[in-house]
């Protein structure tokens, strides 16, 4: 019969078959270490009881003040052995040698750091402990011995095994909370989990407040107490301890732990090394890597391949110290700087992310001039068209890689702050063009008109002589090359597509034709070319929804030349959604197999740029192509693409014409069940957008396609 397993010593399997195979290979001492609350005595002592018969414990007090002599501490082991101890601590080592030759004992050393000084080594008023590891370590002996700390052994003349033990798993926490009758399939229980780190301390703690406090509700629990992680007294002085002791001991890996706090560990869940050295501004820089190693060998800094991280109880507490201090601004700045300058050229989303780190460092500091200035930053990327204008803006690099609301969200928060026109402008502009994607149509209406007029304004204090760099805080080595004449005008164009898209998206057909209209009749600076064939594919796509006798071939054909001939002239957003709309417009027009190949061509372009929201459009159009040919099978792979797509985008726009589209899909393959769970998705998506006259439209595509 299988042994029966204690819920209240959880997941730690892995823990007891690694020390049991250290013991194989014939270890003698075995540190086990970790930061407070992970459950290193616990451990020690379940698996000392398991593996001997006799366990001695050699108890190191709490404070260092309060630590025991050697001598006294050997005389009562050996009475406790059945020996008489020596009248000199030589004699006394060396009978608990012969001792330990004879018998299988396990020893266990509780709590050692307070006898560690800041290296490693036992401090100078107990040296002598040094000679009992010599003896607890020697070969001969047939003991174990197990030595818990928070901090690293290094005693040159001792030979030790370190074991690093990690926190608890989720499961473990699971059966723990099970064993106490809580509930463990709720998200706050991972919440809890993920927030102390799988901490077996505050495990046990937590489970009994919630317990006596809030009726075994771990919900409420989570809900009251996520924004206090110290609500528990017990676990608020278990770290203040560590961290005292590591400001009495070295005080330069002390300011270097609260100055980690001043990182997120969100999007970017680590920071790599020299982001740790960049915050030891103080510090030789010979000495860095040292700095690093204390925090290390203390278990107060996790680490994987040189990259590093604090867990959240860590991390609240040393940002709570940080915020109080004289160098909090200088510590964010430091930081800041270093994600910059981590990310000259952005490729990935990864990247993308990173450089953002700057402006939540800014933002903490209420610099929203320079967290301004790390929205419309230009970078240098792979799309070498942005090369002429010094790197494309890292607004527009999110656009293109869609997390939207994130960028509004930041946007929102500098934009009422910052003092350049120029930089207010271009982020009235950028908020216009998320609003679209994200389906908040009348607010990015707003938001183009606010950038447009804010531009007239500017032309007319006649202050654009000097050049822009959208925003006064780019990096120095990265400079905008963008005229002023260029800049003004390329933002009232793109304001003025921004609405006319809107319009297209809402139904406002005729509103949306004078719009383009408009930008099609002014005379444009060369190097913005792009918006007036932009222009033209926008009113061709329009044109063919509901004017088709005024669309004319030549126009369509002029359009698709562009398109065909001129790629490199045209912005990877115009182009790809060139082929995008022109195969719209063909499809409109009948003129299947030209739009596939348009489609395709999208999809392509989309691909190259990273614009996965056209990409995801042009998907759904090859569903409707399919469609139309009665190959559902491809019809509903592409549209199964597509969706998945724009939902990782929140692209509400094209989400619910997807959904529209698929809806249609089903119904012309008579499952009528699912194509009306897709139009009624489609339905709920425009009314959120306050679309009523795409509603009417839906309505009218399926009356018509059930006749």
């Amino acid at each position: 019969m299988p042994p029966e397993i204690d819920p209240s010593f959880v997941g730690r399997e892995e823990a007891i078959a690694h020390l049991q195979e250290l013991i194989k290979r014939n270890a003698k001492i075995i540190v086990i270490q970790a930061r407070g609350g992970v459950g290193k005595t616990t451990l020690a002592r379940r698996f000392l009881h398991q593996e001997f018969d006799q366990v001695l414990e050699f108890p190191i007090a709490k404070e260092t003040k309060d630590i025991a002599s050697i001598e006294s501490l050997l005389e009562e082991k050996l009475r406790q052995l059945g020996e008489e101890p020596g009248r000199e601590f030589i004699v006394s080592c060396d009978r608990l040698k012969r001792k330990l030759q004879r018998n299988c004992i396990g020893i266990l050393i509780d709590n050692l750091e307070p006898a560690l000084d800041s290296a490693g080594r036992l401090i100078e008023p107990h040296r002598r402990y040094v000679e009992v590891l010599r003896i607890l370590a020697d070969p001969s002996v047939q003991s174990t011995t197990l030595i818990t700390s928070r901090e690293r052994l290094r005693e040159a003349s001792v030979t030790v095994e370190t074991y690093l033990l990690r926190s608890l798993a989720l499961e473990a926490w699971q059966t723990f909370f099970a064993s106490r009758s809580l509930a463990t399939d709720t998200p706050a229980l991972e919440a809890l989990h993920n927030a102390y780190g799988g901490n077996a301390k505050a495990m046990e703690i937590i489970s009994g407040a919630i317990t006596q406090d809030f009726d075994g509700d771990v919900d409420t629990y989570w809900q009251d107490n996520q924004d206090d992680l110290f609500i528990e007294r017990d676990l608020e002085d278990l770290v203040k301890e560590q961290f005292e002791r590591l400001q009495a001991h070295n005080l330069d890996a002390y300011n270097l732990l609260c100055r980690m706090g001043c990182y997120r560990y969100q999007d970017v869940p680590t920071v790599p090394v020299e982001g740790l050295f960049c915050l030891m501004w103080d510090v030789p820089e010979k000495e860095h890597k040292r700095v690093v190693k204390v925090l290390r060998d203390r278990s107060l800094v996790e680490f994987s391949d040189h990259n590093y991280w604090l867990h959240p109880v860590i991390r609240a507490e040393a940002i709570h110290i940080l915020r109080s201090r004289q160098d909090w601004e200088e510590t964010n700045e430091k930081a800041a700087r270093f994600w910059t300058i981590s990310t000259p050229k952005i490729s990935t989303v990864q990247d993308a992310l990173i450089a953002f780190e700057s402006y939540f460092h800014y933002l903490s500091i209420f610099n929203f001039n320079a967290a301004c200035g790390v929205i419309l930053m230009r970078r240098t990327s792979k799309y070498e068209w942005y090369a002429s204008d010094g790197g494309e803006l890292l607004y527009n690099i999110t656009r293109r890689f869609g997390f939207p609301r994130k960028t509004i969200n930041a946007i929102n928060s500098v934009i009422q702050e910052v003092e350049n026109d120029f930089s207010s402008a271009a982020l009235w502009l950028g908020l216009s063009i998320f609003y679209v994607i994200t389906g908040d149509l009348c607010q990015s209406i707003d938001e183009a008109k606010k950038a447009a007029n804010l531009i007239e304004r500017i032309e007319l204090s006649k202050s654009t002589t000097r050049i822009v760099e959208e925003g006064s805080y780019i990096h120095p080595s990265n400079k905008a090359k963008v005229a002023p004449k260029v800049f003004l005008e390329r933002v009232k164009l793109a304001s003025l597509m921004t609405e006319a898209l809107c319009h297209i998206y809402l139904l406002n057909l005729e509103v949306a034709q004078s719009v383009l209209e408009e930008v099609i009749s002014l005379e444009i600076l060369p190097e913005n070319e792009g918006f007036y064939t932009e222009a033209k594919f926008s009113l061709c796509l329009l044109l063919s929804e509901y004017k088709r006798d005024e669309l004319k071939t030549s126009m369509v054909d002029e359009v698709e030349g562009t398109l065909r001939n001129d790629e490199a002239l045209l912005g990877e957003w115009c182009r790809g959604y060139g082929f995008l709309f022109m195969g719209e417009t063909r499809r409109n027009l009948g003129n299947l197999g030209t739009a596939l190949d348009l489609y395709k061509k999208a999809i392509a372009s989309s691909e190259e740029s990273g614009y996965r929201q056209i990409q995801a459009r042009a998907m759904t159009g090859l569903a409707q192509i399919f469609r139309i040919r009665e190959e559902f099978e491809k019809a509903l792979s592409y549209h199964s693409e597509a969706e998945r797509i724009l939902d990782s985008i929140e692209a509400k726009c094209d989400l619910a014409e997807s959904h529209l589209q698929l809806g249609l899909t089903y119904r012309e393959m008579k499952n009528i069940d699912r194509s009306n769970s897709n139009i009624q998705r489609a339905i709920e998506l425009f009314s959120e957008m306050k679309a009523p006259k795409q509603v009417e439209r839906v309505k009218k595509e399926i009356k018509k396609s059930d006749v």
